[in-house]
């Protein structure tokens, strides 16, 4: 199997622990109490997504920008 490269944009929510989201893929989301484990957990999620991911495409992560209101 060819590998996939996917990218996570992490938070960190009120109770510290890590959360994770893969933008290109729907619903793909995981938590850790750290980042190491939050990055071994979405591996597992996004293998599992990946899995039912019947006809539906993945999207182009473009990136991240900060918007001032």
């Amino acid at each position: 199997m060819q590998s996939k490269e996917f990218y996570v944009v992490i938070e960190r929510d009120e109770d510290g622990l890590y959360i994770g989201e893969v933008p290109q893929l729907r619903a793909c989301y995981s938590q850790g109490d750290t980042i190491d484990e939050l990055m071994t957990n979405i591996r597992e999620v996004i293998e599992l997504c990946l899995e039912s991911l019947v006809e539906e495409s993945t999207t182009e992560f473009v990136g991240v920008q900060k918007v001032v209101v």
